[in-house]
């Protein structure tokens, strides 16, 4: 038996992630040879955790909050995602231990809008929540998908203002309206809303105002699990289609995966797996 390829996901805090079981499935299912771990890296030790795996052979990595944009800083080079997001959360190592960094949150963000809940980007009115890491990840590949209009609205204008512009040449290429907004002055429904924001980790308040939703309009946190319910609850009410981001957790790692290994997962059913092991751990 060979000796597996290492991967490793790098965070602070780690313990909860749940790549490594995505990307351990994601090789059974392949036939795929590795071996993928969680590494807790410190806050302001990141650049030496990287070395430190590499040194030990490490062949590719993903990287979580709150290292994203360390994780570009430290690459050789990098996709016009990265130059874009200002952040990489996917790293591939070459054997002379150069490393190019990616994006896959858009990827992931994307696939699980139009495959797995099935609802088109293309012509529709998107809403983006937030301004900050989340957001800047993921606008480069909603502008690709080519809604008709995408709205940024953040608590701190100046951010908000800022991210557009950074993708405003993009977003003219992709012939897609793309605005900052105040909260307060939003004066429309979206066929779809993105919450990019931590404000349901925080437990703070909803950050769309009444009457943005459009009946049955998908309403989508990219939180997960217990800190996602509330704003969840809130689009149910709202007269929304709700959405959780575990379709976007197991969408970007595949993509990874498919960038290390040159082999496309079968993340819907990986999904589904997860789904159910989650429901029987809350039983």
């Amino acid at each position: 038996m060979t000796t597996p390829d290492n991967y490793c996901v790098f965070g602070n805090p780690i313990g909860h992630s749940r790549s490594p079981w995505i990307h351990q499935r994601f090789a059974q299912l392949t036939g795929q040879n590795l071996d993928y771990q969680a590494r807790l890296a410190p806050l302001d030790g990141f650049a030496d955790s990287l070395r430190d795996f590499i040194a030990q052979g490490g062949k590719g990595a993903n990287v979580t909050v709150p290292f994203k944009h360390d994780a570009a800083r430290c690459a050789h080079t990098c996709s016009q995602r990265v130059v874009l997001a200002g952040a990489a959360n996917t790293l591939l190592i070459s054997a002379d231990g150069q490393i190019h960094a990616d994006n896959t949150d858009g990827l992931g963000l994307v696939a699980d809008i139009t495959h797995n809940a099935g609802v088109a980007l293309a012509g529709a009115d998107l809403l983006l929540v937030g301004a900050g890491g989340a957001a800047a990840g993921v606008l480069g590949p909603l502008l690709q998908a080519q809604p008709r209009s995408i709205t940024v609205c953040n608590r701190t204008a100046a951010k908000a203002q800022a991210l557009v512009a950074r993708h405003q040449a993009l977003a003219q290429q992709q012939n897609v309206q793309l605005l900052a907004q105040e909260q307060q002055a939003l004066d429309r429904d979206f066929s779809i809303i993105i919450n990019a924001t931590a404000a349901s980790l925080s437990g703070g308040a909803v950050p769309v105002p009444e009457g943005s939703v459009r009946p049955g309009a998908l309403v989508y946190d990219m939180m997960y699990g217990p800190a996602a319910e509330g704003f969840l609850d809130w689009a149910w009410q709202q007269g929304g289609i709700a959405r959780d981001g575990l379709g976007m957790l197991v969408e970007q790692a595949a993509a990874a995966f498919a960038l290390w290994r040159g082999v496309q997962p079968p993340s819907a059913q990986v999904l589904d797996e997860l789904r159910d092991l989650l429901l029987a751990q809350q039983a």
